[in-house]
């Protein structure tokens, strides 16, 4: 999935997990329109704020940051929660965070289909840039064998993902079919990748793509670093709370 490192599809409606460090890489927030009430979101770069359905939250934790999400009383988030990987040259970069929120984002629609162009460009439409990686993010839902258009650019990583509904992805002139709760992954390094998205049924389907970065890496929990002794550094990095608090 280069140069994703884990995606989580979850719903949470009470706090799950406290306040945790990153490293070396980026957590990404995607937030579903179907999500209920606001996902509070604070991180040691000093912002809080509470994040709408739909919305996204980008933390490219670089050197090292702490970061806390939850669920506000009664509320229910339906989301992506993404790490992405950083090149060894970024990894040691200070912390940066970028917030989108729904309402900016573009969206492509026809009788056939209701892309959100959360982050990046497809069709020639452009939307915020992420903060690393090259990544673009679409969340789109297709009627009953409607079609979308997507060109993923050469040497990218391409990660789909079938909310609801089953999707069939044309790659090539080849065929995959996702049932819902299923994914796939592409990979194309010489040149641009037509992919056409159709639902057998209403479909929620959701896309990543990002460039391929191509270098070893070990993850440890919140951690994505080149290599062990770096794992150990930010590890004690972290201890000794060098890497922010959230207050």
């Amino acid at each position: 999935m280069d140069p994703l490192v884990m995606v989580d599809h979850f719903t949470m409606d009470r706090p799950t997990f406290g306040a945790h460090p990153h490293a070396g890489m980026s957590a990404v927030t995607v937030m579903f329109e179907d999500s209920e009430g606001l996902f509070h979101n604070q991180d040691s770069l000093g912002n809080e704020l509470d994040l709408l359905p739909g919305d996204l939250y980008w933390l490219k934790a670089g050197q090292g940051a702490v970061h806390d999400e939850a669920p506000r009383p009664g509320s229910k988030t339906h989301a992506l929660q993404v790490f992405v990987n950083l090149p060894a040259t970024l990894k040691q970069s200070a912390p940066e965070a970028l917030h989108v929120s729904a309402a900016t984002m573009p969206i492509l629609a026809t009788q056939d289909y209701r892309v959100r162009l959360v982050l990046g460009s497809s069709n020639g439409v452009e939307g915020v840039q992420a903060p690393a990686g090259g990544v673009t993010i679409l969340d789109g839902t297709l009627s009953n064998k409607g079609k979308f258009r997507h060109t993923a650019k050469a040497s990218q990583g391409v990660w789909v993902h079938a909310i609801d509904g089953t999707l069939s992805v044309n790659v090539q002139g080849e065929s995959l079919t996702i049932p819902a709760g299923k994914s796939a992954a592409f990979r194309n390094d010489q040149q641009d990748l037509p992919l056409i998205f159709e639902g057998e049924g209403p479909v929620h389907f959701v896309m990543l793509s990002g460039d391929a970065i191509q270098e070893p890496f070990v993850q440890q929990g919140p951690f994505v670093m080149s290599n062990e002794r770096e794992i150990v550094a930010v590890q004690q990095a972290y201890q000794d709370g060098l890497l922010g608090s959230i207050d």
